[in-house]
């Protein structure tokens, strides 16, 4: 266990100091929490694997230290109030045991164990009630070539941990792919795997819910997200649906949230199918990628509420005060983490640039975002493109 930034280190706070929040991870959502949270006069400190990580600059302290280990978890436990996540992949049963030692965890690891395991996430979703797509455990080859059979094709064939970006998933289009999907995935290592039926959704909605610990929510707008290579593209605030379908899509989001217990802001993303129906595709049980809008263009940002929440305080409002696109900052390949053209960005009326302070870029990285209001949608997402197209990442030619 070692502090990354010395020049943001200090002792652990004493009594009179105010709140002291520790974040377990110290990418872009860590970052952009602790952002959040010095306003209000928190203590932050952070824990990531290596030094010189995105929340590093910004920390109170800044440790180092294997979030998959118990001690560092426990270093940290032991110099906060709370103890929030800004990713699903730290092992529940590492919280419990900071729990069992009585020190609070938000979200908890009850809460974890049911979200970051997918096939155990979609089960217990679908056990509540609530529509899902289709899906099947496949320990083995054999229940693979059984779901393939029930399924037809494509069907997805799915990591049931660790997953995201795309990362983790395969459509398997015809029986001959079968096999090397399975081996893509690490089937054939012991990777525990599921199976799920193709959606012919016609939109993608994701909503953000901020949960207090007494069952109080914030709803935020629902909102369009649009994928590319199974990475978000760009958000849209609000979603361009009937007000029916966004507020079933509010309601189902809703009851996710409620079946796994949660505290603090949660992503819900879903599936609107062609007759106006909603399935609810994946949970994240922290701030989230679709939620990045609301820094500029909510009463009080994801990242606020979510500070709000965990520490016990009111909630804030999450109402849209204009329409909002933020688009994301994606790497092309190997080159510097900040970019060239950044004075033209902030030339644009209305647009945002969040860089998040990444050493590197590499193809697929989000290395920041872009957010831009404006009159309208349309208006807000010319200006965030225009915004966006000044950025690079590589290195000149």
């Amino acid at each position: 266990m070692s502090v990354a930034n010395a020049a943001h280190s200090s002792p652990p706070a004493g009594p009179d100091s105010g709140p002291r929040l520790g974040i377990i991870g110290g990418g872009q959502l860590a970052r952009m929490l602790a952002l959040a949270a010095q306003p209000l006069g928190c203590t932050v400190v952070t824990l990531e694997r290596s030094p010189q990580y995105p929340a590093a600059a910004v920390a109170t302290e800044a440790l180092v230290g294997d979030w998959n280990t118990l001690p560092p978890l426990q270093e940290l436990a032991s110099r906060v109030d709370v103890v929030t996540l800004e990713n699903e992949f730290v092992d529940a049963g590492l919280l419990a045991a900071l729990e069992q030692a009585g020190h609070r965890v938000w979200p908890t690891s009850r809460t974890l164990a049911l979200v970051q395991d997918k096939l155990i996430q979609k089960q217990t979703l679908r056990a509540a009630g609530l529509p899902v797509p289709r899906l099947r455990d496949t320990p083995d080859v054999a229940a693979l070539a059984e779901a393939a059979r029930e399924f037809g094709y494509p069907f997805l064939l799915k990591a049931r941990r660790n997953g995201y970006d795309g990362k983790g998933n395969v459509t398997v289009r015809t029986a001959s792919e079968l096999d090397a999907a399975w081996r893509r995935l690490g089937g054939d290592r012991g990777n525990p795997l599921f199976a799920e039926a193709y959606c012919p959704f016609e939109r993608e909605l994701a909503v953000i819910i901020t949960r207090a610990v007494d069952g109080r929510e914030a709803f935020y707008p629902v909102v369009d997200t649009v994928q590319r290579d199974h990475v978000c593209h760009l958000v849209r605030a609000p979603a361009a649906c009937s007000p029916e379908v966004r507020a079933t899509a509010a309601g189902i989001a809703g009851r996710a949230v409620a079946a796994v217990g949660a505290v603090g802001s949660f992503g819900v993303e879903l599936f609107q199918l062609a007759d106006g129906s909603i399935l609810v595709n994946e949970l994240a049980p922290r701030v989230h990628n679709s939620g990045h809008y609301s820094i500029e263009a909510c009463t009080c940002s994801q990242f606020e509420n979510h500070v709000r929440a965990v520490l016990g305080w009111p909630l804030g409002s999450p109402e849209l005060r204009a329409p909002a696109v933020m688009v994301n900052l994606l790497g092309t390949g190997p080159g510097p983490g900040h970019p060239r053209g950044l004075a033209e960005a902030l030339a644009v009326p209305g647009a945002h640039v969040h860089l998040y302070g990444k050493d590197r870029s590499a193809a697929g990285r989000k290395l920041g975002h872009v957010t831009a209001t404006g009159a309208t949608v349309a208006a807000a997402e010319t200006a965030a493109l225009r915004s966006a197209g000044h950025l690079h990442f590589s290195p000149l030619a």
